[in-house]
């Protein structure tokens, strides 16, 4: 395929370099004030004291006047702008286990509607070092402490709350893929071709009902003007070991290996280190992330922890009719997540892990 024949890419505000964000943090770090952290513990008091659901809340329980609207605010940047942002200023350590799980899902509801993150149904999920290894197909990597790799997950938005850091390392990067786009545009259009058309992603053995136990899904993905990233390395590669799924030739790899090259520049990626209290919102369509690999501390109770959200988004973009077959619909508010026969969906405590 000429580049001619290319989408051509975006030069809106999701095309952005790193190293010029990192001098802009204005833009995208965002301190929370006093008063909205006395808005946020006021509307989680009376949920707490009750135990209500947590996976049950919708933003007409946890209400927000003020703050509230700056996070629809927010939830447009998150769409239309620069798609991401880093909340900083919770004190979590004055807040108990509910308190803070209440607070976070709380605040979650103002952006979106929480989507199951796992074939166990969890809508609020914990990152955490599990001490496992990748190379078994049944292990997703964020329960490891290995490098993860630039990627997408299967939602809208993901937002993640640090509750502790790794001893070393587990710094966290972003790099928008319309920046990707437009490199492998200029550079090599003839690789950049093959990304447009699907390529098998493993499911890594979370297989809904009456479907393949791998997805195809392109890693960009051209529809109505935009280009939609899905991408996770690892699954592709590991996705080869069904008989099935389309092969990767010699081509499909240097492009993979370009696309790889590109996310990993310093010129392009966005580098940060999410501390206790942080929160991060990141808008899956147009942002690959990743999360750099880490020493942990040997006590369990102080290994890397972060809290993470899968959300649907009211308002977002449509999608190519494909994702469906990961998204379970691609009906605008309500899509993305995993769910498999038997899936309930639940809110997991630290205590159950």
């Amino acid at each position: 395929m000429a580049s001619t024949a290319l989408p051509r890419p975006s030069n809106g505000p999701t095309t952005w370099y790193g190293p010029t964000l990192a001098t802009q943090t204005q833009e995208w770090i965002w301190e929370l004030s006093p008063r909205e952290i006395e808005e946020l513990e006021k509307a989680a008091a009376p949920l707490v004291v009750t135990g209500q659901e947590i996976g049950q809340l919708q933003a007409k329980d946890f209400r927000l006047p003020s703050l509230g609207l700056k996070l629809k605010a927010l939830r447009q940047e998150l769409i239309q702008g620069k798609g991401f942002v880093l909340i900083k200023g919770l004190p979590i350590s004055r807040y108990t286990e509910r308190e803070i799980i209440t607070l976070f899902f709380g605040l979650g509801t103002h952006l979106g509607k929480a989507r199951s993150q796992n074939a166990q149904g969890h809508v609020l999920g914990h990152v955490r070092n599990l001490g496992l290894d990748s190379s078994d197909p049944k292990v997703r990597i964020y329960q490891t402490k290995e490098r993860q790799t630039f990627h997408t997950d299967s939602c809208d938005v993901v937002g993640l709350l640090c509750l502790q850091p790794a001893k070393s390392g587990g710094r966290s990067l972003l790099v928008s893929a319309d920046t990707v786009y437009k490199e492998m545009y200029k550079r090599r259009p003839d690789l950049l071709s093959l990304l447009l058309a699907p390529i098998a992603t493993d499911r890594r053995g979370e297989v809904p009902e009456g479907m393949l136990p791998y997805l195809l899904i392109p890693v960009f993905s051209h529809y109505q003007d935009k280009i939609t990233p899905f991408y996770q390395r690892q699954y592709i590669e590991s996705a080869q070991r069904f008989p099935a799924a389309p092969r990767l030739t010699a081509k499909h790899l240097e492009a993979l290996d370009l696309f790889d090259e590109l996310c990993n520049d310093p010129a392009l990626h966005l580098s940060m280190m999410l501390e206790k209290g942080d929160m991060q919102f990141v808008y899956n369509h147009a942002m690959l992330h990743d999360r750099t690999g880490f020493e942990d501390w040997e006590a369990l109770s102080q290994r890397r922890h972060l809290l993470r959200l899968w959300l649907s988004i009211p308002g977002d973009r449509p999608l190519p009719p494909v994702f469906a077959t990961r998204y379970g619909t691609v009906e605008v508010g309500n899509r993305g997540g995993i769910v498999v026969p038997g899936t309930e969906l639940n809110v997991p405590w630290i205590s159950d892990l």
